[in-house]
């Protein structure tokens, strides 16, 4: 898939989810003000850092598409990365928000306060929330692994976690609804809860991002495959002083090789061509890759 075709799938499938979020949204705040739930009111801020993080996506990829220039030598593909770090940061600050209003209301409850018990839209409004959010979550990740963009993929988990919220808002309001007055209580709990999933999924978002910020090594296995890659073209042995990283979505590749010094120049430039041309094959057409050549029976330069 070409660059162009990329970026409109990035953006045809988060316009769908920016959708409905905003349908989720509005009947969330809906639901919890008529309803009296303190656990779908969190609930339906969760869904605005959701639509919020749509327009992010939208606003980051674009930029991270931009081609290669003079003072970017290996494109903008770092701005995607960015968009997924803020995406982390804003389900951090959600759950935090979650966390603390929950707090306070339990706290209101164990010093003798009685909460206001939650009306049914409230319950009927977390099991659509639930049923929607899941859906458009698979729908997410399945393209955003297809065409391998962190972006999409980090906010396919942003669309899990609100379904993770609903799922505990659910629990929590059908509690206090059926088990009267004293479990009224459930209904803030839930939604402590379900921030604590939240920060859990923020903090694997941003510690995959940090790592790549910081120049972290592709997988193991991902390099054992390079390795196995390399080999497979005659006349190379020895890849060694391998390092790997990632740029945006596209991998970057800068290894030694040795093949046979009596080779003319030509010919191991070809050999080498062959080389970088199946790295690509396996990993995009955007693969930065970099071959130093050796013969064989010298040291390492």
């Amino acid at each position: 898939m070409d660059e162009t075709a990329r970026r409109k799938e990035i953006y045809r499938v988060t316009f769908i989810g920016s959708f409905v979020n905003m349908l989720l949204l509005i009947f969330k705040f809906l639901a919890g003000f008529v309803g009296h739930s303190a656990a779908m009111i969190a609930d339906a801020v969760h869904s605005l850092s959701d639509f919020v993080t749509d327009i992010i996506v939208i606003v980051f990829v674009r930029i991270s598409s931009k081609p290669v220039d003079s003072s970017h030598n290996y494109g903008h593909g770092k701005y995607e990365t960015l968009a997924t770090a803020i995406i982390g940061l804003v389900l951090l600050s959600v759950a935090a928000g979650l966390f603390i209003g929950g707090a306070k209301d339990v706290l209101y409850v164990i010093r003798g306060g009685i909460l206001e018990k939650p009306g049914t839209i409230a319950l009927v409004a977390a099991g659509v929330s639930v049923l929607l959010k899941e859906l458009i979550y698979q729908y997410t990740v399945h393209k955003g692994k297809n065409i391998q963009s962190q972006a999409l993929i980090a906010n396919a988990w942003h669309h899990r976690s609100d379904a993770f919220s609903s799922i505990g808002t659910l629990f929590g309001i059908g509690g206090a609804i059926l088990g009267g007055v004293k479990w009224r209580i459930l209904d803030p709990l839930a939604a402590i809860v379900v921030s604590l999933f939240i920060a859990r999924v923020a903090v694997k978002i941003l510690k995959g991002t940090v790592n790549e910020l910081l120049e972290h090594s592709l997988p193991a296995s991902t390099e054992e495959e390079i390795r196995t890659i390399i080999l497979s073209v005659e006349g190379v042995t020895s890849p060694h002083h391998l390092r790997t990283r990632r740029i945006g979505y596209n991998y970057a590749i800068d290894v030694h090789i040795r093949m046979d010094g009596n080779k003319t120049l030509t010919e191991a430039h070809l050999t080498t061509s062959i080389v970088e041309k199946r790295l690509k094959e396996r990993y995009g057409a955007g693969t930065y890759v970099i071959i130093h050549t050796e013969p064989e029976k010298s040291k390492a330069l």
